[in-house]
């Protein structure tokens, strides 16, 4: 029997995904076994969305997943993305953003999840903030990018293009391309990108926003510090990352979440998110604290 997704479900392209899944970037900090018990515990919770790269961690965290599922199951929906590459420096994270580049890491994932079509490849731009930053050879119109993946697609290696870290005039550029996703920066506190989230509704496109509990990058705050939110939070008897999750899910329906997590016991609260119903006085004094 197929449990209950956690917060309903969201049309991502051709697939159906809860609308709390899970973003594995911190699982190439997880050894193997603590990993396998995270992944399958989500499952077991009714996740079936799960968010990858291959430069998580020199493809650590792909590898994870694969050990943790393959073969896998028809109803999981794995989504990862090109646009960065893993190095051995300070910083982990340098572009790989010309045409080939995006190929090879569409390459790399399906060797190492062991895939035939990764579902869902998203395109991580990065001539914006935060992380990295391109010049030179680096610097690739977004319409190569685009026809590229669009080929790969056709080729049957990829199964919907979403994007990462655009601005609004870039997703109308990609329309024609057939988005199914976006992932920005978003959270109850920093709505820099409501225009853009707005955009994605009017066309059907899933909102699935990245730091959504903060960052350390300049300019991403963590909302579970902010008074209001620990307030709220007290008065249901949650966790503030309960609140800040479930102000996402309230705010637009097109939106599904992909908190990450090493623990078990977060990954329980975070998908405890689902029984939270913020009532409109609550709404009121979050939608109030936007920077």
């Amino acid at each position: 029997m197929t449990p209950q997704r956690p917060g309903g479900t969201l049309r991502l392209g051709p697939y159906e995904i809860s609308r709390i899944g899970y973003g594995a970037m911190q699982l190439e900090h997880v050894d193997g076994a603590a990993a396998g018990d995270l992944l399958r515990r989500a499952v077991e919770l009714g996740v079936n969305h799960f968010d990858t790269a291959s430069f998580y961690g020199h493809a650590t965290v792909n590898g994870h997943l694969r050990a943790a599922f393959h073969p896998y199951p028809d109803d999981l929906v794995l989504v990862s993305k090109v646009g960065a590459r893993r190095v051995d420096a300070p910083f982990p994270l340098v572009p790989a953003q010309r045409p080939e580049e995006l190929r090879e890491q569409v390459q790399l994932d399906l060797a190492t999840l062991g895939l035939e079509q990764v579902p869902v490849v998203n395109l991580r731009r990065a001539d914006r903030g935060p992380g990295i930053s391109v010049e030179g050879d680096q610097a690739v119109p977004l319409d190569d990018q685009l026809a590229e993946l669009i080929a790969l697609r056709n080729e049957g290696l990829i199964g919907g293009i979403g994007l990462s870290n655009v601005g609004t005039e870039q997703l109308e550029q990609a329309l024609p391309a057939g988005i199914v996703c976006v992932q920005n920066a978003y959270s109850v506190l920093d709505r820099s990108s409501e225009e853009l989230l707005k955009l994605c509704a009017a066309n059907g496109i899933a909102w699935i926003p990245f730091f959504p509990l903060g960052s350390a990058f300049d300019g991403l705050p963590s909302p579970t510090e902010h008074a209001v939110v620990q307030k709220i939070a007290a008065e249901l008897g949650v966790s503030p990352a309960v609140v800040s999750l479930a102000w996402i899910l309230a705010h637009d329906e097109y939106t599904a979440l992909i908190p990450g997590t090493r623990s078990i016991e977060h990954l329980e609260d975070n998908v405890r998110t689902a029984e939270v119903r913020l009532d409109a006085e609550a709404l009121r004094l979050l939608d109030g604290i936007a920077s």
